[in-house]
């Protein structure tokens, strides 16, 4: 049996196949009664549409039932919200990702309630970890570090020019890795005298910015040396057919730009933790370290609040270097 969108498949009532991916369902699912394991398997296909957001919900259920399960628990009905605090006071992650499996467990539970599964959500009255922070833990490069960069890689084949746009394309329009990986070729396109962006973001949205002109230089030598203007619904950003420097029909996926980039760090000299996320990060400090706005930054990077653009902000460790350096002795 295959659901509408063709990622879950049935294989028998304790194994099903989700995202290409095997889940084997615990015996407290299957315990719990006849119809509990697809009411349970409904609430990760149906409710949840990202697939990002689905495997880390399931990452964090799955671990919490094994938890239960350890400490003989049989029953989705047996818990209790005495059980879930004392999980989620054990548990070793950080506050944002015990807060997200927190979030897993309650929404899963309030399905479950809904699906007449469980009489209670155990999970309803347990408080998560309160956490605050007023800047973001992603590496940023300095302008510099990220003109070595674009600048370190080879041009004289497509790889090389694709790698070249495709990062630039992060730095210069503050886009999400995902985004950019979804684009169509005719997702770059020509707005009176400009070229623009439509980028695929998160929940099926479009975001629609005009493209920097360094941007644009890279996106037109990719794209001629590419051959691929007159496929418009074709992926943008291809993978490559192994060693051969020769762009396959298939658009790239999140983990293989994530690989190029350390590559691509590595042969520049900079940093290993350098990752998708950063160039989306410097090119928001260096715009604003160029005069911009929050308020302007915030609608760039298509953020729903400024606090999220201000995580982004690095303006103030390279102020707060500096002052470290007048400690003389």
């Amino acid at each position: 049996m295959s659901d509408t969108t063709g990622q879950l498949i049935i294989l028998d009532p304790h194994k099903t196949e989700l995202d290409g991916a095997v889940l084997r369902l615990p015996e407290i699912i299957t315990n719990t009664s006849p119809h509990a394991p697809e009411r349970f398997l409904e609430f990760f296909t149906v409710t949840i549409r990202n697939p990002n957001t689905r495997r880390a919900y399931i990452r964090q259920v799955m671990q919490f039932l094994t938890w239960c399960e350890a400490r003989g628990v049989s029953d989705l009905a047996a818990v209790r919200p005495m059980l879930v605090a004392a999980y989620i006071e054990q548990h070793p992650a950080q506050p944002q990702t015990v807060k997200q499996s927190l979030a897993a467990i309650r929404m899963l539970y309030d399905w479950l309630v809904v699906g007449q599964v469980v009489p209670i959500n155990p999970a309803a009255s347990v408080r998560g970890p309160a956490y605050s922070y007023k800047k973001g833990k992603t590496p940023v490069l300095a302008r510099e570090d990220a003109r070595t960069l674009l600048e370190s890689i080879e041009t004289g084949h497509v790889v090389g020019l694709r790698d070249r746009a495709l990062i630039g394309l992060m730095v210069y329009s503050f886009a999400r890795v995902g985004a950019v990986t979804r684009m169509q070729v005719s997702d770059y396109y020509r707005n009176g005298k400009r070229w623009w962006l439509r980028l695929h973001e998160k929940g099926g949205k479009f975001h629609e910015v005009p493209v920097h002109h360094s941007a644009e230089d890279y996106m037109d030598a990719y794209l001629d040396a590419a051959g691929i203007r007159s496929e418009p619904k074709s992926p943008l950003f291809r993978t490559t057919r192994g060693q051969s420097r020769t762009l396959t029909a298939n658009g790239m996926q999140e983990r293989e730009v994530l690989f190029m980039i350390k590559r691509r760090a590595q042969e520049a000299g900079l940093s290993p933790a350098i990752c998708c996320h950063t160039f989306r990060a410097t090119g928001i400090t260096a715009y604003l370290e160029n005069g911009g706005t929050i308020e302007n930054a915030q609608a760039i990077a298509a953020h729903e609040s400024p606090r999220t653009t201000k995580l982004y902000d690095r303006r103030s460790d390279q102020i707060s270097l500096d002052e470290i350096e007048r400690i003389t002795l």
